[in-house]
């Protein structure tokens, strides 16, 4: 299982347990770390399987031709279970390419020191708006699957770009409960990963 979290979203996923690592400690690696592994990853092709060691320190990454090795994170990290939601019994599906399309496009009028997008849900429709005092206003409608009670909330859209940029299957299911409490965001194609995201006052 791995998870990141800033305080204001978290991703959590797990796999099936690599050979050898029965006895893997619970350890916290840093983000620079995890950007170099994907970097190696996603340039060389023969760099496609990993051997890992963990020390009570450091750790290192055996590529075919590259070995990485970094110091660990030393000390708790947060309690995540305790904010990922398990009462949102609002549902909210919808297609994740023209959501980011949407997102994008409402989000260029947000202000720069916000950038918020407020969503409001009802009857099988989605309508997302930016509102900026300067620059004027945005709309966005989509048609979703969603026959709950009218609700409104609002999302940094950096964080919601960056989240549908993640998403590989074709549709996302957003559990709500209201908007002000955090939502929880799983893939239709990997139910092995949940994202878990913070409203913003709107």
């Amino acid at each position: 299982r791995a998870v990141a979290t800033d305080g204001h979203r978290l991703a959590r996923v797990e796999v099936d347990l690599p050979e050898g690592a029965k006895d893997m400690p619970k350890i916290i690696v840093p983000r620079k770390t995890i950007l170099e592994i994907k970097k190696v990853l996603e340039e060389d092709n023969e760099n496609n399987e990993i051997t890992i060691h963990i020390s009570t320190t450091k750790i290192k990454f055996e590529f075919v031709n590259i070995t990485l090795i970094s110091k660990l994170i030393d000390g708790n990290f947060p309690d995540y279970e305790r904010v990922i939601p398990n009462n949102n019994n609002l549902i909210l599906k919808t297609e994740v390419k023209p959501l980011a399309i949407a997102i994008d496009r409402v989000s260029t009028i947000s202000s720069d020191k916000g950038k918020s997008v407020k969503l409001t849900l009802g009857d099988n429709k989605l309508v997302l708006s930016a509102d900026n005092v300067e620059v004027g206003f945005a709309k966005e409608e989509l048609a979703v699957n969603y026959a709950s009670d009218l609700i409104e909330t609002g999302f940094n859209s950096k964080y919601l770009i960056e989240l549908t940029s993640v998403l590989e299957g074709e549709t996302a299911e957003f559990h709500l409960s209201d908007g002000a409490s955090p939502t929880l965001v799983q893939d239709s194609s990997d139910s092995s990963s949940l994202f878990v995201i913070m409203p913003m006052r709107i």
